[in-house]
């Protein structure tokens, strides 16, 4: 027995099926502006710098509890939309030319602290985050906690050793001082380097100040400074 093709639809119909070719509602793209998933705007904007898990990335880590209690929930977001000058994080708001709403910045900013939570017992417990925490450092005073904290990785001269060289201007071109406070701070965990309190690096806690005057030094070097500080 034949069936026309008007009945055969009219049995698909009856079935429960959907029209052949016809897509469903969640089957649709959904517009750029309109995607409100924190996985897949971090997918698309962020993992490429900062890793597909938030770590591993040529970017200083998001899943770094020490990093999440110490950075102001307005600075990371004011960072995200935008960008830090002088480094290679771009702008993302789009009244900054970038691609993400104020919305879609918003979930990005919330959903990195969400994701990665820092537990409680980090809070309160490490240098500021922000480089004004401390009055301007001093690039001698830095080289000696250079000496003490850093040179036994990044050797005497900031050349590398066991750690790349960090007396290197087209590096620290591409950082501004507050991400170096923050490496600082927050050490590399992704790639093993040390935190500010890291028995590995020194028995002792660098200060904030300490910290300040390590900035000095580096930045004294971006220039082309001296390695001892002269």
């Amino acid at each position: 027995m034949r069936f026309s093709w008007t009945a055969t639809w009219l049995l698909l119909l009856l079935a429960g099926c959907d029209w052949p070719g016809q897509p469903k509602e969640t089957d649709r793209p959904i517009p750029a502006e309109k995607v409100e998933d924190f996985g897949k705007l971090y997918s698309t904007h962020c993992a490429g710098c900062h890793g597909a898990d938030g770590k591993d990335g040529p970017a200083p880590p998001h899943n770094d509890p020490l990093f999440l209690a110490i950075v102001p929930d307005e600075v990371l977001r004011r960072v995200i939309a935008e960008g830090r000058s002088g480094t290679p994080m771009t702008a993302f708001a789009k009244d900054k030319g970038g691609p993400l709403t104020e919305k879609q910045i918003d979930i990005v900013a919330k959903g990195i602290k969400q994701r990665w939570a820092a537990p409680a017992r980090v809070e309160g417990q490490s240098p500021p985050y922000l480089l004004s925490a401390a009055k301007a450092g001093d690039k001698k005073a830095g080289l000696k906690v250079f000496a003490r904290d850093c040179a036994m990785c990044h050797g005497e001269h900031g050349q590398g050793d066991d750690a790349g060289a960090i007396n290197d201007p087209a590096f620290l071109e591409l950082v501004s001082d507050q991400v170096l406070r923050r490496y600082i701070i927050t050490g590399r965990p992704d790639f093993g380097m040390p935190n500010y309190a890291d028995p590995k690096r020194n028995d002792a806690d660098l200060t904030s100040q300490e910290i300040n005057d390590l900035i000095a030094l580096l930045a004294y070097w971006r220039v082309g400074g001296s390695t001892n500080g002269k």
